[in-house]
């Protein structure tokens, strides 16, 4: 495995907050006591050869009641109650890295600068903390292109990743980058300049592989289309001697909710139906096959499996790992 030496980042996080996709709430300072930034993100994870390791893109506050659909504020308030939370909730922005030892793969890239300063952003400073520069990255898999997955691709109108080259399904780079879609089936607007100006710059460069179907797209990583949530939507299919660990991308958003509750739905979903039914035929599928899946927006690091319950499902992180030996 080819050494990689650790560098100190920073992430500038002057930017102007795009209501696209995301809407975050605005949650109060503790009233005493200095708050202390948390430390960066980073969890590793061991998938035969590979190196996986979880990246912290930071959290956003969401409110339940104004966007969750296909249901009522009070079966979304039981629900939380029952994993002792309450609306608003913090919800995780995870990305991946993936390292097959001659090449360096990221799975998302979180929001960038794109929901504004403290809002998401920190995958840089997480990067860094796990021994990585961007300039490293070989590949990056999207899962689909929303702000919280795409946006981390540029700062300051530059790529962020010179040297890597962007995989996407092609449905969705057919959305997003097409101008004449602007406005169609009530998408936010929004969600079409930061397409443009995070996609588009790497596309300009020559640096996008669309994809259509389930394919190979690396040695060991496979793409497989899941529509619903966008369009081009896709699960990423990880292999290494043996084990397998599926990326997940937005197949559900807030976990206390929609695992025991399939059926509710969110508004940041293209098409709600689509997307209700992909996550009911994944997460009964991901249940009997007991696999492992890394979910984008699961508390981090994001890494576990779904457990069938009497209704619905339930999360099971994978256990923690704290030890040099392997």
């Amino acid at each position: 495995m080819r050494r990689r030496h650790l560098t100190l980042a920073a992430l500038a996080t002057s930017a102007i907050f795009s209501g696209a996709g995301w809407a975050p709430v605005a949650v109060a300072s503790p009233p005493v006591a200095e708050w202390k930034a948390q430390l960066p993100g980073v969890y590793r994870y061991r998938l035969g050869d590979f190196q996986i390791t979880a990246l912290s893109d930071g959290t956003v506050p969401q409110d339940l009641h104004a966007l969750l659909t296909r249901t009522t504020p009070s079966e979304v308030d039981a629900l939380l109650h029952h994993s002792f939370l309450k609306n608003p909730i913090e919800t995780s922005i995870n990305a991946f890295l993936i390292d097959t030892g001659s090449r360096l793969v990221l799975v998302d890239t979180g929001a960038g600068q794109l929901f504004g300063p403290g809002l998401g952003g920190k995958l840089l400073t997480s990067l860094a903390a796990a021994g990585y520069q961007p300039e490293q990255i070989d590949d990056i898999l999207i899962t689909h292109i929303h702000t919280d997955h795409s946006g981390g691709l540029v700062n300051g109108g530059r790529r962020v990743f010179p040297n890597a080259t962007v995989h996407v399904g092609k449905p969705d780079l057919d959305l997003f980058l097409n101008p004449a879609n602007v406005g169609a089936g009530g998408i936010d607007r929004k969600l079409f300049e930061e397409a443009v100006k995070t996609v588009g710059r790497y596309l300009l460069a020559g640096k996008v592989k669309p994809f259509t179907g389930r394919k190979e797209i690396l040695p060991g990583i496979t793409a497989i289309p899941t529509p619903g949530h966008t369009p081009g939507h896709s699960f990423y299919l990880i292999e290494s001697r043996g084990q397998q660990l599926e990326m997940w991308g937005d197949i559900l958003h807030f976990a206390a909710v929609q695992f025991p509750r399939p059926a509710i739905t969110v508004t940041y979903d293209v098409d709600s139906s689509a997307a209700a039914a992909q996550r009911a035929n994944q997460l009964a599928a991901a249940a009997a096959e007991r696999r492992l899946v890394a979910v984008a927006h699961t508390p981090f690091p994001g890494i576990g499996h779904v457990r069938p319950e009497a209704s619905g499902y339930s999360w099971v992180p994978i256990e923690y790992f704290n030890r040099d030996a392997q």
